[in-house]
């Protein structure tokens, strides 16, 4: 093993923050009970807004830039690992508190460690990454609360981006019917193929509404929050439920009280940061059975290691379809 390590670090001064690759030692890994030597990452919104500085993710300096990563173990202070297991790592502080995954080396505390399942690549599992991760989250919660194929359409917004691109091939696979709510309806036939029923542009969710509006679904995968999340409950059918993951419109909710006691809506916030082990597991153990590869390796857009800096800043514009991932290993 090499006595360094190739990393992204945010490095931040009274004048703002600094993004660049570094060499460093791997003596200055933080602490953490597992050694990985990272193969590959992925490049979520949390990515963009971090490594941008579009907000103040990183909370100490320097911070290796990063929220996921999956790789081979190297060394292990945790029994339930050993030297050459493949693991993944989702959140858990990374990029945040911890360093993260935009490196060849990273040491990590066990809890948010999981082995690959089984008929998972390291590559594929970037490309679930966080975002994937947090659409099984959400249908999970959809499914715990009583919400069947049969109970009615299931709302997706944000649809062509991670999240919503990985909710739309799991909830096609599990027989329910979908409608992708998107701003790039010239995206529709990539959202068909994955599964979408039907397409509705955002801004038929994204602007104001009224506090009860007319029953369109019985649950709702939602990444944008704001009015368009409000929007979302509004139009939630009696006993549905309301999955939120995400504020990439805003994190205010313009809503009110009517769905809930009217309609008896639940609203259930999903949190993929710092879910416990046993969610974790849950989560990864159903993606291994319920998507399905091939559409998930058509939601691939692969980038270099050295094309991290220029590729992240992107997610944050919507342009960017499905998964970015990072080859780390090269």
């Amino acid at each position: 093993m090499s006595d360094n390590f190739e990393a992204i670090v945010i490095t931040k001064t009274d004048d703002g923050q600094t993004v660049a690759r570094e060499t460093l030692p791997v003596s200055d890994l933080t602490d953490g009970d597992v050694l990985v030597k990272v193969e590959w990452s992925t490049v979520n919104y949390k990515d963009g807004l971090a490594v941008s500085g579009a907000a103040p993710i990183a909370r100490k300096s320097p911070m290796i830039a990063g929220i996921d990563l999956a790789g081979e173990v190297v060394e292990s202070a945790d029994d339930r690992f050993k030297p050459g297991d493949k693991v993944l790592a989702n959140g858990y502080g990374m990029s945040e508190t911890r360093w993260g995954g935009y490196a060849t080396m990273a040491r990590v505390p066990a809890e948010p460690v999981i082995k690959l399942p089984e008929g998972i690549s390291a590559r594929q599992a970037m490309a679930v990454g966080t975002a994937g991760y947090t659409a099984m989250l959400c249908v999970l919660a959809l499914e715990d609360h009583g919400v069947t194929p049969q109970s009615g359409p299931i709302l997706v917004t944000g649809a062509a981006g991670g999240v919503g691109s990985v909710a739309i091939a799991l909830l096609a696979k599990l027989g329910y019917t979908i409608i992708a709510s998107t701003g790039r309806v010239e995206e529709a036939d990539y959202l068909k193929s994955l599964g979408a029923s039907e397409i509705i542009d955002r801004s038929e969710l994204s602007g104001d509404g009224r506090p009860l509006g007319k029953e369109r679904w019985a649950g709702v995968v939602d990444s944008v929050g704001s009015k368009t999340l409000a929007n979302a409950i509004a139009s939630t059918n009696y006993g549905g439920t309301v999955a939120a993951c995400g504020l990439a419109q805003g994190g205010d909710l313009p809503s009110s009280v009517m769905p809930f006691i009217l309609r008896g809506v639940t609203l259930a916030g999903v949190d993929s940061v710092m879910a416990p082990r046993e969610k974790r597991e849950r989560a990864w153990a159903r993606l291994a059975t319920d998507l399905e590869m091939n559409k998930l390796d058509a939601m691939i857009n692969e980038v270099s290691f050295d094309d991290v800096l220029e590729a992240a800043p992107t997610i944050l514009q919507g342009t960017v379809r499905g998964r970015l991932v990072v080859n780390i290993a090269g």
